[in-house]
């Protein structure tokens, strides 16, 4: 949905000191099949998305929910399965979010990227409840030349998206995105960060319903300096 993303993943790990494989046989990590209640699909990708990734140092993925599903649920999927939780946590313990590595794992700090912008950030439920990422990319993007973080009330409630959740309660995901887009309308920020895809394509979408003039972006496309071009939803 947004191949630039991984193109700045790719961008920093690789100033961050590391060597990036990208397994071609890799697949989705299998959340939406788990928050479906279709565990036995969930546990079918699980297996593959565990062997895909053997003998590896680390596991990065610019999204927190996938990182969340891999080092949370992975090893709850195979709780009856000794040998495959054996693999599923060895997985979970090797598998991080992006920003979190960058700053807790490679010491890694933005240097020489500049921005002139004022910007609101959005913590996403996995990364924050889940994984602990809140003053990581704070700090990161603190550190890039011209960017104004500016706070957004709410920055940690649920933006609506929810993976399955839009789907299943729309009315609900609607207003909730309603109020986060207010809020996010209410500090005058020019551009929207986060670092979950899934939530900046719902806010992105409902602020652009609004007739917001605020633009979305991954906060990776900004320590890698891509944030020059198309934001979120925009073609040109």
């Amino acid at each position: 949905m947004r191949p630039q993303i991984g193109f700045a993943a790719l961008a920093l790990l690789e100033q961050a000191g590391c060597t990036v494989e990208v397994p071609a046989v890799q697949t989705c990590c299998g959340q939406p099949a788990a928050n479906a209640g279709d565990a036995g699909g969930a546990r079918r990708i699980a297996r593959q998305v565990i062997t895909a990734f053997e003998g590896f140092d680390y596991v990065v993925a610019p999204s927190g929910s996938c990182a969340a599903t891999i080092k949370v649920q992975y090893p709850e999927l195979f709780a009856r399965e000794p040998a495959m939780h054996a693999s599923a946590m060895a997985l979970a313990g090797k598998t991080h979010e992006l920003l979190s590595f960058l700053w807790d794992i490679r010491h890694w700090q933005p240097q020489g990227v500049a921005l002139a912008a004022s910007a609101a950030y959005h913590d996403s439920c996995s990364g924050l409840r889940e994984l602990g990422i809140q003053a990581q990319p704070r700090r990161m993007l603190g550190k890039v030349d011209g960017l104004e973080l500016r706070p957004l009330e709410g920055s940690t409630v649920c933006c609506g998206f929810g993976g399955t959740f839009c789907v299943k309660y729309p009315a609900i995901s609607n207003a909730i995105a309603d109020d986060k887009a207010r809020a996010i309308e209410a500090t005058g920020a020019e551009i929207l960060l986060g670092g979950d895809l899934g939530c900046l394509m719902n806010m992105a979408g409902k602020l652009h319903r609004r007739g917001a003039a605020t633009r979305s972006f991954h906060a990776a496309e900004v320590l890698a300096g891509m944030a020059d071009g198309p934001a979120i939803g925009e073609t040109a």
